[in-house]
């Protein structure tokens, strides 16, 4: 028996030392009754959702001291999404975690149900902290949040064809929830019940780390672990620093020195020609979670295992990311907590005095600039098919590095202001509603006020062409309007001297890339509900070129310069319809009101 384990350990060495991506240390062994799922079945296999919450019994019955098991809340057909609380000292609760000192650290895994490598991780991780104790002091000076299934409903909705792309397990769950929405495109919406939930349990918790275990498509390559952050002008300078050294000048190497191949998350600009036209890194908007968290002041890393790789590989990479964040927070707690208190700091700072000349990134894109970067990559060539038609590519095996140019620098492209307030009128309640599940402090007028704000006037209105996550996005074109505008009692006032301002600004500034505004939530001021008949118009029009000679000589320009407009008999005569008293002055105008000096009005507690 003792010989028959000497050689199953030295093959699988064997194994692990000939596969670039694979070189990691085997895992400790571990008794059979501690063994997870997907260790049980030589990671051929990942658990069910009633499996995977026996597991979290045992480990809370095990460890009752370290380990609670509970729940933050359901899913759309009322499946509890479980939450693994990992503590020492008792630190079971926020409250008990910040008088403690702790840092929270919140891991997420199965948003994308199909890619269930963090859960399997994160179980064989707290399993090996507060059973085996191969690692015990990772808790030290941490509050460890773990949510092993946040889709449940996509999780158990399993097949072996759910992911094309995807080297193991032999089955997994789908991408979306049981309404086909993408959790990792929901975060601002907030349209899913499985998102309300999330945001409840941040509000409450407000963790200071945040890490998100997927598994990436694309290329093939020899990295088995690709990361990202937002690293761009759209993040606070405080928190885009931190990350930066945190996690590429330390998790990073950790993790490498563990035994993985890491390399940030890219993406090809030819996937038919891989070393033609260069790689470009990516931009997460705030629908993603990666891209959310900074918007709330806090740290948040992605890590993207590499799907043709296998799933122990994955599986394994995943753990040795995790323990190696865990370990640097372990390291400098203060420093955790700091860049946290000080992003907050910043952010209400922001909000706090009216400065136009101070302007906050919505929209970033990456500039023509690039730098050469070396990719590990593995032998290809490049064909033409006689099934698409078009080139393709067919990988190897050995191991081909190529240089090829990377665009990562960014610049913004539009920007804002931070205004003193915001004021919505109260008759809009959704967006008010999804404003409260982000947490946002809010109050509302106690009586009707008249107060000059700046706001705009939308034109060349355009929805997409299809559905995306159940809604019909909208894009636009703003002009600036500077009015006095009377707002009734009840109406909602958002200060942005709080440390949730970039996210309301990001909310309510239409131009932003998942603004209340492209969602939807504004569509009612678009549509036209007064028209005039053509022949009451004819003779409108005719009333009003006598009287006004500039409007006269506007439209004999447009007639000779528009040929479109002019070969339409409608737009002619809507031409004077929206220039005469009759027209709605209120449509396409945007409700918000962005208010730039102090406030004079008695306010009330929202409710």
């Amino acid at each position: 028996m003792h010989r028959f384990s000497g050689l199953c350990a030295l093959l699988f060495l064997l194994i692990a030392m000939t596969n670039d991506s694979n070189a990691q240390s085997p895992s400790t062994p571990v008794p059979p009754d501690w063994q997870t799922h997907a260790e049980r079945t030589d990671y051929r296999e990942t658990p069910r959702y009633e499996e995977t919450l026996a597991y979290c019994r045992k480990l809370a019955a095990a460890a009752p001291t370290q380990i609670k098991l509970g729940d933050f809340g359901r899913s759309g057909e009322g499946r509890a999404l479980p939450l693994l609380i990992a503590a020492t000292g008792g630190t079971f609760t926020p409250e008990a975690s910040r008088r403690a000192g702790k840092v929270v650290v919140f891991v997420q895994a199965n948003i994308h149900a199909g890619e269930t490598d963090g859960k399997d991780a994160g179980l064989a991780l707290l399993r090996d902290i507060v059973v085996l104790k191969t690692q015990p002091r990772l808790l030290e000076h941490v509050t460890l949040l773990f949510a092993p299934i946040y889709n449940a409903d996509g999780h158990e909705r399993r097949s072996p064809h759910n992911r094309i792309n995807q080297n193991g397990p032999e089955e997994m769950g789908w991408r979306a929830n049981a309404t086909n929405l993408n959790l990792n495109r929901d975060y601002m919406k907030a349209d899913a019940p499985e998102t309300r939930a999330w945001l409840r349990l941040w509000n409450e918790w407000n963790p200071d780390l945040f890490i998100d275990c997927h598994v990436t498509d694309g290329a093939d390559f020899r990295y088995n672990v690709t990361y990202q952050f937002e690293e761009h002008e759209n993040v606070p300078q405080p928190l885009r620093d931190w990350m930066r050294a945190a996690f590429e000048g330390r998790i990073v190497p950790a993790t490498e020195a563990l035994g993985n191949l890491l390399t940030t998350y890219m993406e090809f600009r030819d996937n038919r020609d891989p070393a033609g036209k260069g790689v470009e890194g990516f931009i997460g908007t705030p629908r993603f979670a990666t891209g959310y968290v900074p918007l709330r002041n806090r740290p948040a890393l992605l890590i993207e295992t590499h799907m043709l790789k296998d799933y122990r590989t994955r599986v394994r990479a995943t753990y040795d990311l995790l323990r190696a964040a865990l370990e640097d927070v372990n390291r400098d707690p203060a420093g955790w907590l700091r860049v946290a208190k000080e992003t907050d700091q910043k952010v209400v700072e922001e909000g706090s005095v009216y400065d136009p000349e101070r302007k906050v990134a919505l929209r970033i894109a990456f500039t023509d600039k690039s730098v050469p970067r070396v990719i590990k990559g593995v032998e290809f060539r490049r064909e033409l098919s006689d099934v698409s038609g078009a080139v393709r590519v067919v990988y190897g095996t050995k191991p081909y590095d190529y240089t090829v140019p990377f665009y990562n620098e960014s610049r913004a492209t539009i920007s804002v202001s931070t205004p003193l307030y915001y004021i919505i009128p109260p008759q809009w309640t959704e967006p008010i509603e999804v404003l409260a599940a982000h947490g946002v402090r809010m109050q509302r007028l106690a009586e009707p006020l008249t107060v000059e704000v700046e706001s705009y006037r939308f034109s060349e209105v355009k929805w997409a062409g299809a559905s995306f996550e159940n809604r019909l996005p909208v894009s636009q074109k703003n002009q600036l309007v500077r009015e006095r505008r009377t707002y009734a009692a009840n109406s909602v006032v958002v200060p942005l001297a709080q440390p949730a301002g970039r996210l309301v600004i990001n909310l309510l500034e239409p131009d932003a890339p998942d603004s209340f505004v492209y969602w939807g939530f504004f569509n009612s001021i678009f549509e036209q509900k007064e028209f005039g008949e053509g022949y009451v118009l004819e003779k409108l029009a005719r009333e009003m070129l006598a009287k006004d000679e500039k409007l006269r000589q506007e439209f004999e320009r447009r007639v000779a310069n528009d040929p479109p407009f002019a070969a339409s008999a409608r737009e002619r005569l809507r031409f004077f319809y929206e220039r005469s008293p009759y027209y709605d002055p209120l449509m396409n105008l945007y409700p918000v009101g962005r208010v730039t000096v102090p406030l004079k009005a008695r306010l009330v507690d929202f409710r």
